[in-house]
């Protein structure tokens, strides 16, 4: 499977198979798939869009491209609150608290900034002491107890757990 028809594929308004969806993500996390060719196809979709068969397909390849964190030990249910960020993003900060104070564990990983405005790291950083690396067990005894954790991410996952596929995206 060569990436230039799954992406002229997508170009051509047709549905991506789970195969094509797989190859994709698969070789994007290995590096064998370059930037440029991802943007293609994200261009490619931006025009032609996706269907939810699709959607779903590239959610659950992504998801299982890195490390998992088993959140069984945190009780109840468990929310996450994502953005794509942008000038400002700062609604983890509030909305995270917020959240566990009303008896919802909010256990998070987030991102640092792409650019001039600092990611929820970068802000979270700026507080002296705060630490955004700790181990697993930390994080999940911190979610626990307090209600929220928030953390950054490795190379393969937002702590050290078994091993897999680095994160790219």
């Amino acid at each position: 499977m060569r990436m230039y028809d799954i992406i002229k594929h997508k170009r051509d308004g047709l549905e991506l198979t789970a195969k094509e969806i797989n190859h994709f993500v698969a070789g994007y996390v290995d590096g064998s798939i370059p930037d440029y060719q991802a943007s293609a196809l994200a261009m490619a979709i931006f025009l032609r869009g996706m269907n939810a068969v699709e959607t779903a397909a590239l959610t659950m390849e992504m998801a299982v491209s890195g490390d998992q964190v088993d959140l069984s030990s945190i009780p109840g249910i468990k929310v996450d609150k994502h953005s794509t960020g942008g000038v400002g993003d700062k609604t983890t900060l509030a909305v995270a608290p917020l959240v566990a104070s009303l008896g919802v564990p909010v256990p998070k990983m987030s991102g640092r900034g792409l650019g001039h405005t600092g990611g929820t790291l970068d802000k979270l950083e700026s507080i002296p002491g705060y630490q955004t690396k700790i181990p697993r067990k930390r994080f999940l005894e911190i979610a626990r107890t307090v209600g929220c954790s928030v953390v950054g991410q490795t190379a393969t996952s937002c702590l050290p757990t078994r091993s897999s596929m680095p994160c790219a995206m």
